[in-house]
Order: structure tokens, then sequence, then C-alpha cells
């Protein structure tokens, strides 16, 4: 018998600065959500280009994946392992972090508004130290699903029989969900895994509870979410994911299982072996 899925927790979003001086509205990562596992963060950032100028440096990572998705603007990466490319509107990147990389993300104009996310999603153990892996795709590579008055894009996972670009290493589902004023929406979600809703504009309410921007809901036990937009209609960002069920330290850029791996990751940014892409470097590794 399907079981709707509740919402059993709604948190309003933190804003703060990041990486050159940009300002970003962060959800999941705050004191009063520190992780929902596998997932370890969410930004998102809405302001005008000229606002985020400086962008976001080059800045290291270790132990995990970052998705970032973009809804408006242009947004320029570069890494490490000479990965370079632009993210479109509606283009989404996936970059597996894993043993070590640097990398920057920088505006590509200064007029119009930049809108988009940064999803981090954390790696098992066994996975930690694999190779960096750079996934790129533009809007006309997500496909998408139209039915009364919702538009669903399927970035990752499977939904409604169509299947995301992303490859993921952990299964999960990524929706970006758009809802015309009034039109009602329903998703399975496998009872397994945890997940969460993030609504980047309008409003509505999900699984009978009121959700407005710049709100993470989580949602509990169950096989499926229903929302309904409001008079401005409603867009959601679903993340759902299987729970890894490791311990998770974390400092900065850096997400490993033990303390050890964390100054071991310090060491190794130092030493600018997450800068050196040669095998031989991680030949011991």
């Amino acid at each position: 018998m399907a079981a709707l899925r509740p919402v059993i927790n709604v948190f309003q979003g933190q804003k703060a600065m990041e990486g050159g001086g940009v300002q970003i509205c962060r959800t999941l990562g705050t004191a009063q959500l520190r992780n929902l596992d596998p997932f370890l963060m969410l930004d998102e950032m809405r302001l005008p280009a000229r606002a985020a100028s400086k962008g976001f440096p080059d800045h290291p990572h270790r132990g995990f994946e970052t998705c970032s998705i973009m809804l408006e603007g242009k947004m320029e990466h570069r890494d490490s392992y000479g990965n370079k490319g632009v993210i479109g509107p509606g283009g989404v990147q996936w970059m597996t972090a894993g043993r070590g990389i640097v990398h920057s993300e920088m505006p590509k104009a200064t007029d119009g508004n930049l809108w988009g996310f940064q999803l981090w999603v954390n790696l098992p153990a066994k996975d930690k130290m694999t190779k960096p892996r750079y996934q790129d795709y533009q809007a006309e590579q997500i496909p998408s699903v139209a039915e009364g008055g919702a538009t669903v894009r399927v970035m990752a996972g499977a939904a409604r029989g169509v299947v995301g670009p992303v490859a993921l290493r952990n299964p999960g589902l990524l929706l970006d969900v758009k809802l015309a004023p009034g039109a009602q929406f329903s998703q399975q979600v496998d009872p397994e895994w945890n997940s969460f809703l993030y609504v980047s504009d309008g409003a509505g309410i999900v699984s009978g509870v009121k959700a407005n921007r710049e709100q993470a809901l989580v949602l509990g036990p169950g096989d499926h979410f229903t929302a309904k937009a409001g008079d401005a209609g409603l867009r959601l960002l679903l993340a759902a994911g299987r729970p890894i069920g490791e311990p998770i330290v974390q400092h900065g850029p850096f997400v490993m299982n033990t303390q050890a791996e964390i100054f071991q990751a310090f060491r190794d940014f130092e030493s600018g072996k997450l800068q050196d892409p040669a095998d031989d470097v991680w030949a011991a590794a």
C-alpha cells in the first residue's frame, strides 16, 4: 500500500558569504541541519552577476562529490586535472573530487542574473580516494517530462520512465520540478532513501505542509510525496539517495571518515599533491 512521505522538518535557509565574497543561501550543511546522509550541503546562489564577480577562486576538495546546477547565467569551471567548461542555463556539472582536486568556479558575465545551486554528496570509504572525475551536461542533454502543469527535469536517477544523464556512484535521484499555479504533483521515492526538497521559487503545499521559498523540507518514511503549487507556482529541487551509514568527519572542503584522514588531506594539500594529477604521485595510495 502506498505511504505518503510526511515532511518531518522544515529548515529556513541561512545567508552566508562564500568564495571571493558571494552571497549564498544555505540550508543543508548548517548547525540546524548538519547533513542528511548521503548529502552534506546545499547552497543556492541567486543574485545579479555583477555582485558575484569575484566568484569562487581556486579551492581544494577531497572525499565527496559536488553537483552544480545553473538555472540562470553562466559559470566557468577549471580544475587541476585540466578539465574546463562553462555551465549554461539549465546545465549540470557533477564533479567527483575523490582523492583530491583543486578547482575554481567563476561567472562568465557581469550582466544579468546568476541563479544556481551546489549540492555536496558524500562518498563511501571505499571511494574516497578514487581518481577524480568530471561530468558536464548542458540543458539540452537533461531530459524532461511535462504533465498536468508540471515540468520535471531528470538530472540523475530515473523518474517517469526517464533516466538522467549523470552517472552516480551511489543510487539516488535528483529532480528539478516546476509547477504552474494550482498544479498538483506526486513523485515516487525509494522508501530506503533519505530525501529532501528545496523550495527554489514560489510557494505551495508539500505532503500537507506549507512550503515557502528558501526552505528545505526533510521527508520522513514512505514511498512518495505530493506537492500543490500556490498562486505564484512552485519550483522544487528534490534530492534523494541511499544512506552510506559511515562516520562523517568534515573540515571545510575535506570530508573523510576519521580525523587522521583529515590531517592527511591537509598535508597533501600543503605539499601540492592535490594539485598534481600525475598517477605516479598516487602510486602508493
